[in-house]
């Protein structure tokens, strides 16, 4: 008789990546489905890394991260937001935003808990509640502007709720969170005595006139909020996997007791590589913002022209395209159209929602445009294919 998963993941799928990512690979298709660029990040960074291990800086690191690189972490928090942070006691390095994830919920987080998770939300969200032995309670973002309904909400928070998670600029739909939405989030956590956990690695992602705004400086919330980014978004090193947590000490403590015994410590050349990365000047900031603001144009008329339908979104790097004009109604169902027959891959959104609100994702596809404009050219040719195939139903 073969032995059986442990409970508390007894229920989790394949990853929806896995699957997309294997139907690419098997119809060659051009993947618009994975959330990473597809160029390195800059070179400043990559030479501080290969420096940092020829010089000899290749043992252990603390297991909360090289000081150089938490200081990085500090100083980007009072450049880009006027906060205030000591490196020492309130910042944490991690594998990457998701360790981060994982490891502040299992330090925080006790037996029958709950976390409220805004949804269509990054797959590990509830996983990781349920490993830490908590149960997730769900929030729509509801289309085509992806809002949450205030009263159901506040009706999510009660005397078992330990944590909300807040993901801005979100993934998949793009949204930024305004100040009076995240405003609401903060006057709940504070009527409730809830913890905030933020997940902010598209922060220097926004277009238009979209603004990013750390729930940590609203009133009230920097004593319970844990701020969470990475190198991964903003610089392109995905593989390098290196993230932070920012927290205050009390936080950081449970956050640390947890990631100690999940990690010994990130690989040490690469933080001194992130901590040149976070250094460089406004320009590659500002640069980066634009060069993916443009790419996110070209898409979306691309997808137009293939008979999407498509709202622009005000920051991260995917495009939530509606389907249903072109006669789909399953988001699974398109995106193996896509793959086999179109020669594109995407995600189906319906996979990041729970049991009760999957058909609010059903009718979209979510396209990444994090993408060489090559890529993106040869995209927008094999998805014309699409308006042909439409014209010859009719």
């Amino acid at each position: 008789m073969p032995f059986q998963p442990a409970d508390r993941v007894s229920t989790f799928g394949k990853s929806v990546f896995t699957e997309i990512t294997q139907l690419a690979i098997q119809h060659n298709a051009v993947d618009l489905s994975t959330g990473f660029p597809d160029v390195d990040g800059p070179a400043e960074a990559k030479a501080a890394a290969i420096s940092a291990l020829q010089s000899g800086k290749n043992q252990y690191a603390l297991s909360h991260g090289e000081p150089e690189l938490r200081r990085a972490v500090a100083a980007h928090a009072q450049r880009f937001y006027g906060q205030a942070v000591d490196f020492e006691t309130e910042v944490t390095i991690t594998n990457g935003a998701a360790e981060a994830l994982h490891s502040v919920i299992d330090g925080l987080v006790n037996l029958g808990e709950e976390v409220i998770l805004f949804e269509p939300y990054y797959e590990v969200y509830a996983p990781n509640v349920i490993m830490a032995g908590g149960v997730p309670r769900f929030v729509p973002l509801r289309p085509p502007q992806w809002t949450f309904d205030p009263d159901e909400l506040a009706a999510a928070f009660n005397r078992r709720t330990r944590a909300v998670v807040v993901n801005t600029p979100h993934n998949p739909t793009g949204k930024v969170y305004t100040p009076a939405e995240l405003e609401i989030v903060a006057l709940l956590c504070q009527q409730w005595n809830v913890i905030a956990i933020t997940d902010e690695v598209y922060e220097h992602i926004v277009f238009d006139s979209a603004r990013h705004v750390r729930l940590a400086q609203l009133p009230g919330m920097e004593e319970r909020t844990v701020t969470i980014s990475s190198l991964s978004k903003t610089f392109g090193f995905t593989g390098w996997r290196i993230g932070w947590a920012i927290a205050p000490p009390d936080l950081t403590t449970a956050l640390r007791l947890a990631h100690q015994y999940v990690l010994d410590c990130s690989a040490t050349p690469l933080q001194f590589g992130a901590a040149c990365a976070l250094s460089l000047g406004d320009d590659v900031y500002s640069s980066l913002a634009g060069d993916y603001q443009r790419k996110r144009d070209f898409l979306a008329q691309a997808l137009c022209e293939a008979g999407f339908d498509v709202s622009l979104p005000g920051g991260a790097f995917f495009i939530m395209a509606g389907i249903n004009p072109l006669g789909f109604d399953d988001d699974f169902a398109m995106c193996k159209y896509l793959a086999a027959e179109v020669g594109v891959a995407a995600i189906p959104p319906s996979a990041f929602y729970s049991e009760k609100n999957k058909a609010l994702g059903r009718g979209y596809v979510r396209f990444a445009f994090c993408k060489t404009q090559e890529t993106l050219e040869r995209a927008r040719e094999r998805l014309a294919k699409i308006k042909v195939r439409k014209d010859l139903r009719n």
